[in-house]
């Protein structure tokens, strides 16, 4: 056995026939609420002048420029419902748009976060993992399209051809979308239809039988205005990718759609109704690799299990996921706008895996063991009515943003686990056997439990001119959390039929923002964030429900610059705060069977983010963070962790990329990303060292419509893990190429 130090979850998955088949009454719905609303202030609306429309640039690829300058003067719509610019909002805000994400070769939503100070993610199928600014996934909000699912796993990696943008604001952020983000909030923006005529394309070859092809295409529909006065606009985007694993016997396909159809009513009315559809299969997904014995200090792995599956043979991760989204909206004025957003969201999730492997005490055979068939059933309905107003206050330019956010989301699980030894095999030389072959394992599924959330939120906010250079932000959102769960198997004393409980938060901010020069300000903010000490509620168990008497609270303090400098060829953002989460479960000293909510975690940081334009030919761009996050008051097993470290939080980030253009059509890029040691536990007695990734690439434009891209991924095969568990490590891709052709006309 060679040793290699490591430096310093039969029924199969029930699919639609039709992939892509929305819930009728989804459709319904929301066909209903665009016309109710349509006519009405179609009326009203009619004596308004038409707003000029914005004209709409699309870029056939990613320049150099999306590596360089910060885009400080960019609307970030996440971190404010003002329509504020990143520089204008007291807060770290960031975006990673579709140009970034094209020159980083980002293939998936999880790549994407790279990209963001400080957030480092990983997607063992079953555990979805995110840290950012010192706390994990249960207190990280995860929107799509600024609508919280609250549930992790609904955060999977999604290929990014579907998406226009990612949005972070990092810290305390609750008041923004409710309940959750004590740690930050990071929302994935899907492409829309747009006022313009385009078509683009690619095909991606890569390592490990890597194919995929992506399509999307906008159209005006019409050659002219109608007689209505209405004009539409189309958009599609289509991706499908199919590929292998350096992992053995793991393969994935999947598939996304997004189309939109934008119809500029007149008046200043205008209505957007999206679907989006996601399919993906993993067929003998990878859970992790075992580290060797004994089981503290640095981790190491044995460099033969490299690429060792010990799932078993017919291992399942499958997800459907359907989006349906109706938008209406209505610019009453030049001060007043309205607007209407319909969602529905259907989701159907299945697990069929042994999950958990760990070496023996003499590190001669694995031991196999969490044997689990699962299924999710997830579905969410609601409705967000939202203005905003340009007015004054006290003779002080003043503006208010408004709404009232109801939803209902509801989900089933249908678990069955074995949490016993399924098998002990060699480790280098074995076969596993078909998962409907463990004793206790059988098709079909049982359900457990029905959660259901039901949210009602009321938010304001507002900004007012205290001088023309100085600015006061505040925000105020109450919400009402309801959660009711309903026991689908025998009843208990702790299992009982049902069980209500509801939670009441009121979260908000305060900021202000000193434009010092025409090129830089100062600000400071102070927030607050609420959520569930359990994590997500849509995952809560009745001892949860039934124990979370109240919710976890986080305060954040943050103040910060945003600047451009030498002759608007740099531009830079500075951050600095720190976060208490209060009230966080924690073992009781006298009852080691029960958990009070007197826990506290804190973190304190530095985030700095800078971008370079040194030439036109030559563009930089990076960030790097620093935060000291520990438990202030945590107990487990009988001994307190204060002053430990979370799980899987690394104490600092380096992000850093450059691009420069040789000639007009030929470019090279590269990113380097610095990782800081994680622990694998509670105690910090197991750990990961700190690992540096190389990623190269080279773009040549064929034509004025056709470029092609090639790409080295951890050009230096270094071996990493990308997130820790006590027994095992869940490592990330060592080296692979690609290869695309990418077409715009």
């Amino acid at each position: 056995m060679n040793s290699l130090p490591i430096p310093a979850m039969e029924a199969p998955l029930r699919l639609p026939e039709t992939l892509f088949h929305p819930h009728p009454l989804a459709v319904a719905l929301c066909c209903a609420l665009g016309t109710a609303w349509t006519p009405g202030v179609q009326a009203q609306a009619q004596a308004q002048a038409d707003i000029p429309l914005a004209p709409v640039e699309v870029s056939d690829q990613a320049t150099a420029d999306a590596n360089g300058l910060l885009p400080l003067n960019k609307t970030v719509g996440t971190a404010s419902r003002l329509g504020l610019t990143a520089r204008e909002t007291p807060a770290s805000v960031h975006i990673v748009d579709r140009a970034a994400i094209e020159a980083r070769g980002a293939q998936d939503t999880q790549e994407i976060l790279r990209s963001i100070p400080g957030v480092t993610a990983y997607s063992p199928p079953g555990n979805i993992g995110i840290s950012y600014r010192g706390f994990g996934t249960g207190s990280v909000s995860q929107l799509f399209n600024g609508i919280n699912l609250q549930y992790s796993i609904a955060a999977r990696p999604v290929d990014s051809w579907i998406y226009d943008r990612v949005e972070a604001v990092g810290g305390a952020s609750g008041f923004l979308y409710g309940a959750g983000g004590v740690g930050g909030t990071l929302n994935y923006i899907t492409k829309l239809a747009q006022r313009d005529s385009f078509t683009e394309g690619q095909l991606r070859l890569g390592s490990y039988g890597l194919k995929e092809a992506s399509v999307g295409l906008n159209r005006r529909l019409g050659d002219a205005t109608d007689s209505q006065g209405t004009t539409h606009y189309l958009r599609l985007d289509l991706n499908h990718r199919d590929a292998g694993s350096w992992v053995g016997g793991t393969q994935s396909r999947s598939t996304q759609l997004a189309t939109s159809l934008l119809s500029d009513l007149g008046g200043g009315l205008t209505h957007t109704l999206a679907y989006e559809a996601q399919h993906e299969r993993v067929d003998r997904p990878y859970w992790g690799t075992p580290l060797l014995n004994p089981l503290r200090g640095q981790a190491r792995i044995d460099e033969a299990t490299l690429g060792k599956n010990y799932n078993s043979a017919d291992g399942l991760y499958a997800q459907r996921v359907q989006w349906l989204r109706s938008i209406t909206e209505w610019r009453a004025s030049d001060r007043l706008k309205l607007s209407n957003t319909f969602y529905a969201y259907d989701a159907l999730r299945d697990y069929r895996n042994v999950e958990t492997y760990r070496f023996t005490p003499d590190n001669t055979a694995v031991v196999r063991s969490a044997a689990l068939l699962q299924r999710h059933d997830q579905r969410m309905v609601g409705d967000r009515i939202e203005g905003s107003y340009l007015g004054e206050l006290a003779g002080r330019r003043s503006e208010w943003a408004f709404g009232l956010d109801v939803s209902v989301n509801r989900q089933t699980r249908f678990p069955n686990s074995l949490s016993g030894t399924v098998s002990t095999v060699n480790p280098y030389d074995f076969t596993t056997e078909n998962f409907y072959n463990i004793p206790g394992m059988a098709p079909g599924f049982r359900p457990d439990r029905d959660n259901k959330v039901t949210t009602t939120a009321l938010y304001l906010e507002n900004r007012t001119a205290l001088t023309p250079a100085l600015h006061l932000l505040t925000a105020l959102r109450h919400e009402r959390i309801e959660v009711d769960l309903t026991n689908r198997r025998d009843v208990t004393p702790a299992l009982p039929a049902s069980y209500s409980r509801s939670y009441s938060p009121t979260t908000g901010r305060v900021g202000l923002v000193w434009d010092a020069t025409p090129e830089a300000n100062l600000y400071a903010q102070f927030s607050t964030a609420a959520d569930p000490p359990s994590g997500m509620l849509m995952g809560a168990s009745f001892a949860d429900a039934i124990n979370n008497t109240g919710l976890t609270t986080g305060r954040q303090v943050e103040a910060g610059s945003k600047l451009s400098f030498w002759q608007g060829k740099g531009t830079a953002a500075l951050a600095v705060y720190r976060i208490t989460r209060r009230n966080i479960s924690t073992q009781d000293p006298q009852d080691s069977t029960r958990t009070v909510l007197v826990g506290q975690q804190s973190s304190r940081g530095v985030e700095l983010s800078m971008g370079l334009a040194p030439t036109p030919r030559w563009s930089i761009q990076g960030n790097w963070s620093h935060v000291d996050a520990r438990y202030d008051n945590y107990q487990q097993g009988g001994v307190s962790l204060a002053g430990k470290r979370p799980t899987n939080t690394p104490a600092s980030v380096l992000n850093l990329w450059t691009s420069y253009r040789i000639t007009p059509a030929l470019e090279v890029n590269a990113g380097l990303r610095r990782v800081g040691g994680i622990y694998a536990d509670a105690a910090n007695t197991l750990s990961w060292p700190a690992y540096t990734l190389l990623d190269l690439g080279l773009s040549y434009r064929i034509d004025p419509r056709m470029t092609v891209v090639a790409r080295l991924r951890n050009a230096t095969d270094r071996v990493y893990a990308a997130s820790l568990t006590s027994t095992m490590a869940y490592l990330g891709a060592p080296r692979t190429a690609d290869i695309s052709l990418r077409v715009a006309f």
